[in-house]
This record gives structure tokens, sequence and C-alpha cells, in this order.
């Protein structure tokens, strides 16, 4: 459990869900936590809890030490260039869960030298099941380990260069979207061929869990799972190639490069 004192500053939905998982986890206790929204009844579950909420962020940033910002990208700028004096170089750790928001432009905000740390989990971290990527600039070792395990409680973190955190926004924090689209089309086959809806449901979304828990426990790649219930001659081989046919996996590649493409261009 940490006792360090966390803002999270934009309390929408990742800003939520992250308070949610920390919670959750034991990581942080109600009291050490304050999340901020101009809106702060629809917080109300949170201030139940024994959260702080408050619309003033310069008052929660002054009173931490991790400052996890979530604000929307297209005007973070215009919120915390009204609080830059609450910053403190000296004693915080400046956290971005936003898209497309350099280190070197958090530095700019948070003050030279600030300890700036760029995360990209996605909306699984609510359960503890983020896939969380991360990168550091101005971090002590000591406070890169304690940045891990704080995502660690959340889901499952890997660091990697500034270059890649665009790439690991597409694949896994718009990747819960595709795999949940994936999902939504098997539940509609599902009920085609004759389960009604919440049969269909659990059916196609604990395969899914399972299909991804065979590859994380094992460490194996798809293929080899796939090859273990393609049969010849049997069903799952043909509706595989239909699939394949159709343009499943082409459709899917093009999908994720769009969307890299998207957060390019922007």
């Amino acid at each position: 459990m940490s006792s360090k004192k966390i803002a999270i500053i934009g309390g929408g939905n990742l800003g939520a869900a992250i308070a949610q998982g920390l919670l959750k986890s034991g990581f942080s206790q109600p009291a050490d936590l304050t999340i901020t929204r101009r809106n702060v009844t629809a917080l109300k579950e949170f201030q139940a809890a024994g959260v702080n909420t408050t619309a003033d962020n310069e008052v929660a940033i002054r009173s931490a030490e991790i400052v996890v910002i979530a604000l929307k990208p297209y005007n973070w700028k215009d919120v915390l260039s009204k609080v830059q004096t609450a910053f403190d170089p000296s004693r915080q750790v400046l956290i971005s869960v936003m898209t497309g928001v350099s280190m070197d432009d958090l530095e700019k905000v948070g003050g030279a030298g600030i300890a700036v740390v760029r995360a990209m989990p996605n909306t699984a971290i609510a359960i503890q099941e983020s896939m969380t990527c991360v990168c550091y600039k101005n971090v002590a070792p000591a406070l890169q380990d304690y940045v891990k395990d704080m995502f660690d409680q959340l889901g499952v973190t890997v660091a990697i260069d500034e270059k890649l955190m665009d790439a690991a926004t597409v694949l896994g924090a718009c990747g819960i979207a595709y795999a949940l689209r994936f999902i939504r089309a098997s539940i509609q086959g599902g009920i085609e061929i004759g389960f009604d809806v919440r049969t269909a449901n659990l059916i196609a979304a604990q395969t899914v869990k399972g299909a991804a828990e065979l590859l994380i426990r094992e460490k194996r790649h798809p293929e080899e799972e796939i090859d273990k219930v393609t049969t010849p001659k049997g069903c799952t081989i043909a509706g595989l190639n239909e699939m394949e046919h159709q343009g499943f996996s082409s459709s899917l590649i093009k999908g994720i490069t769009v969307s890299y493409n998207k957060i390019q261009k922007d």
C-alpha cells in the first residue's frame, strides 16, 4: 500500500477508472486520493467512499506528490497553464495518461527537471486488468519502481521508448474496443445459431478470456493454439478460412494502422 498523496486531474472515464483501480487494489487509501472535475457531483460515488473531490485543480496539485493528468488532449494546455505555479519539480512526479502529449511538453508545464512519466493504460484498469505502457524522463530508479508498482497493481506494465507510445495507444488502449467489437460480433453470430443473448454473451466473453490466458500463461504464439483446434475437414478451419476470405485479418490490421495514422496526423 502506498502512503503517497495522489491527485488525478480530470475525473472522466479514464481518470475515474484509474481511481477505482487504485482503491480496489488497496494501493491507495481514499484519504490519500484526490480527484478533480468541473462537475463534482459526477464524483459522488468517490465522495461516498471518502475520496477527496474538488473542482480546484490548483489545490489538488499542491497537495499531491503524484499528479496524474487525465485531461482531454485538446484542452490540457489551457487547463494546466492556469495552475503552472502549483507544480513543484523538487518533490512531485507528473504522470500523463493523455494521448499524443510528449514528455518534453509536460516538462514545460510542470517545470524544468520535474519527473515526468507518460503512461498509456486502458479502461480495464478499473478491474485491475489493464495493459499499461510507460516511459520516463527525469525519473530516478526508485521512483520508476514506484510507478511500475503502482500500475502493476492495476494490471500488467511494460516500459517502452517514447517513440512507440502512439503505437501502444492503438494496440493497448484502442485495442479494448477492437476486442469488444469482436466479442459483440461473436454474440450476434451465437444468437443466429440458436443461443439467447445472455448465454451467447457469456460464452463469447469467456472464450476470448480463455484464449488470451493461454497465450499469456503459456507464452505461446496464437498459431500454436489455433493448430490444436483445426482438425482436417473440421468446422473450425472451415470457419476460419471463410473469415479470411471475407477479410477478417486484413480488416483488423487496416483498422489498427488507420487508428495509428490518425494519432500521427493529430
